[in-house]
């Protein structure tokens, strides 16, 4: 497979689930709001920028974190790279050039989330956002399923999963270091508590499963413990890197660089016991995001970096 090609699926696959957990975020920050008495809600819009490190471009555009602003910024501001809207048109632009490497419903499904993407009007979303964040949700799940459904298992599949449990990873321990500390300082047992709780569960994917798994201890250790370690669970780190892991060896033999460093990784949080102190939370989520982003530069240096030839002056003269 040629290194263009590769490189267009990781990335569709990423722009994906990006634009998924964005909306999704989005949706539970709505809901949560309602259910938590708090002074100030600009507090809870500035940590959805948090997560996705755009909080300082987003206040060269807007004054205040307010619904509106938020929204609209993380939806489809022209200036935010990490735009929802923008996130499915770079997907469906990756998959346009590798048309030949996907099945026919998968492009189907791409297509038909990208053109009502396309056509939405802005102020019926802020109107009633939620049927939008399903339709987002709805298409990603619906690309996802397609895939699986009728992709050969080769490396064009491989290459799929493999971006899409990286950004799931990544998104995932990004919202447990911008959540877990406002999630933690509040009680428990208090309603509050409850709905910081609540929503930091649906903000990862996990809250049906963890409810499932966990029917009695509801409490923010055992919810970070769940996020990052599950094994079993589909949008936990640490199933997300072994899926990774999974991925590179039907690629290549497992001994190169991504793998190596994807092994270490997911071996240290296999056999760690997670951290109770506020302050090592800290430093152990701020390591998974560093090495995962690490993990990310050895996939492109393994995979997708070629070398440049300069052109001679016959190639110079045709071009």
């Amino acid at each position: 497979m040629l290194s263009r090609v590769a490189e267009s699926l990781f990335w569709l696959a990423r722009y994906v689930e990006r634009a998924e957990v964005i909306s999704r975020r989005l949706d539970v920050n709505f809901h949560s709001l309602l259910d938590t008495d708090l002074p100030d809600h600009g507090d809870a819009w500035q940590r959805l920028l948090l997560a996705g490190s755009s909080d300082a471009l987003f206040r060269e555009h807007f004054e205040e974190y307010r619904a509106a602003a938020v929204t609209e910024f993380l939806l489809w501001h022209a200036d935010n790279p990490n735009a929802v809207v923008t996130c499915v048109a770079r997907a469906r632009e990756n998959a346009r050039g590798v048309r030949e490497q996907i099945s026919t419903e998968m492009w189907e499904e791409l297509n038909k989330l990208h053109l009502y993407l396309a056509q939405v009007r802005p102020e019926s979303v802020l109107r009633s956002p939620h049927d939008f964040f399903v339709r987002v949700r709805e298409g990603s799940h619906g690309l996802q399923g397609v895939m699986r459904a009728t992709l050969p298992r080769g490396e064009a599949f491989e290459f799929l999963e493999l971006g899409t449990h990286l950004e799931r990873a990544d998104m995932t321990a990004r919202v447990l270091a911008v959540e877990y500390p406002a999630v933690a300082a509040s009680a428990a047992d208090s309603t509050e508590g409850i709905a910081r709780l609540t929503a930091l569960l649906k903000s990862c994917g996990v809250f049906e499963a963890f409810r499932k798994a966990e029917r009695s201890q509801f409490s923010a250790p055992r919810v970070l413990e769940y996020a990052l370690l599950e094994r079993n669970s589909p949008r936990t780190v640490l199933f997300c890197l072994n899926a990774c892991l999974r991925s590179l060896r039907g690629i290549s033999d497992g001994s190169d660089a991504p793998s190596r460093a994807l092994g270490r990784l997911a071996a240290e949080l296999s056999f760690l016991d997670a951290p109770q102190d506020g302050a090592q939370v800290a430093r152990l989520l701020e390591r998974v995001l560093s090495e995962v982003d690490r993990i990310g530069g050895e996939i492109a240096a393994a995979y997708f970096t070629t070398r440049v030839i300069i052109p001679g002056p016959y190639a110079q003269a045709q071009q």
